[in-house]
């Protein structure tokens, strides 16, 4: 009778560790989704930061030396009475140039922190995948 009884629990205990580890898996995937999911917002909120410091900047960077450049170019003129007007431009033009570059590198600068593959999201994957591995 002991036998019996026994014989009957194995496949209902057995049925029951394959439905916890089949439940268990869904868990965790939908919790993977979700990290991945908030993670990849994250990174792309972080894109859109630098890009629209890189945008600012560009834009910056061309209406200063729209505006600025003529005036600039004609007060150096002036105030350097013998330097040609070329020579002024070209002043003023580098002096531009360089403020620009500072811009361009503090936009790429905040772009290398974007990661394509979200670091928790690939860690915990791996994580997973070790922990799977070692159920079967």
């Amino acid at each position: 009778m002991a036998d019996r009884i026994n014989a009957a629990d194995s496949p209902a205990s057995l049925t029951e560790l394959v439905g916890g580890i089949v439940t268990d898996v869904q868990t965790l995937v939908r919790q993977e989704l979700q990290l991945a999911k908030t993670e990849m917002r994250q990174e792309w909120d972080k894109t859109k930061t630098a890009a629209g410091s890189m945008a600012a900047g560009a834009g910056l960077l061309t209406a200063a030396g729209l505006l600025f450049c003529f005036a600039l170019v004609y007060l150096l003129n002036a105030a350097a009475s013998g330097l040609p007007l070329w020579a002024c431009f070209g002043i003023v033009g580098v002096a531009l140039g360089i403020i620009g570059g500072i811009l361009v590198a503090a936009g790429k600068s905040k772009a290398s922190d974007i990661h394509v593959v979200p670091p928790k999201t690939a860690e915990t994957l791996r994580e997973n995948v070790q922990w799977l591995k070692n159920q079967t």
